[in-house]
């Protein structure tokens, strides 16, 4: 029989459970206590480094994302047209749409820019309808002289240059002089809206999308139909450019007022009616010319 004495005898635990008795409220420590810690207290510990060995700059870019603020970078470093080429697909995608089909009351900076402009989009558009432009004139003017025995077809590269000149002078020179006056007029008057120049490209850039196919419906030679394009691809693009620049002007003196709505709409008519005027002949300007000529040859002289 085992005496009282027992060293084997864990006397010690009934010791603790009468204090745990005693004082219910009492708190205890147990050595497993690492080993049973709560799954995100071990991540938090795991992927808090030591100070030394923590990277700055990581920790800058960490904190510029979570708090949703961009670095600003001089305009003549690298990292500056970088940020303006790192966009989404889906958000080039949306502003193309956004900018075929303006919505009443909608300004297209605040709605699809915020500002994040790109120059992605807007290169690759006007880059696009550059050659749209050249390659549907080419083959246009084939189409109007098709068939004529006299006619013999010369593909004109230069009008590859002179769409180039005029498209992309639109598309940055246009809203050079636009951010240059509202930047004027709004240190005049300090409660104007202000656009930043990338902003006023962008959105001079998505509003040419819609020429894209305009310009190839060209093709066919039929001045009625094209007059039709040009009437609904100028109320498309104007809508845009009208109601995104309308805020930025609406407190400006009335005359202000008319006088920079009427330049952007009247800029944007003779870019569209200068294209169609230039690279698309009409087809029935070639008729009288044969016909006059055709009765030249065929007539015979008057005898002396």
């Amino acid at each position: 029989m085992a005496s009282t004495n027992d060293p084997f005898q864990f006397q010690e635990f009934e010791e603790a459970g009468n204090l745990l008795e005693a004082n219910r409220d009492a708190t205890t420590i147990s050595i497993e206590d690492d080993e049973i810690k709560p799954e995100k207290q071990r991540r938090a510990a795991a992927f808090s480094p030591d100070g030394e060995d923590e990277d700055p700059l990581a920790s800058d870019d960490k904190t510029e994302l979570l708090s949703g603020q961009q670095k600003s970078v001089p305009f003549w470093t690298f990292e500056y047209y970088q940020r303006l080429f790192d966009i989404e697909t889906h958000h080039v995608k949306e502003r193309i749409i956004g900018s075929m089909l303006p919505w009443p009351g909608k300004n297209f900076i605040h709605l699809y820019l915020r500002r994040n402009p790109d120059l992605y989009g807007p290169f690759w558009i006007c880059t696009t309808l550059v050659f749209a432009i050249a390659i549907s004139g080419n083959l246009a003017n084939f189409l109007v002289h098709l068939g004529k025995p006299n006619y013999k077809y010369t593909p004109e590269f230069q009008k590859v240059t002179i769409a180039a000149t005029a498209i992309f002078s639109y598309a940055w020179f246009v809203p050079l002089a636009l951010w240059g006056f509202l930047l004027w007029r709004n240190n005049k008057i300090m409660n104007l809206v202000s656009y930043s120049f990338m902003e006023i490209v962008c959105v001079y850039g998505y509003s040419l999308a819609i020429y894209i196919p305009a310009v190839v419906l060209w093709i066919l030679p039929y001045e009625w139909l094209r007059w039709c394009t040009i009437v609904v691809a100028l109320c498309l693009s104007g809508s845009v450019l009208v109601m995104t620049f309308w805020p930025a002007v609406k407190d400006d003196h009335p005359k202000i007022i008319i006088a920079i709505m009427s330049a952007i709409v009247l800029l944007n008519v003779l870019l569209a009616v200068g294209c169609k005027a230039y690279f698309f002949s009409k087809p029935e300007q070639a008729l009288p010319a044969d016909i006059s000529a055709a009765t030249d040859v065929t007539k015979a002289p008057s005898p002396t």
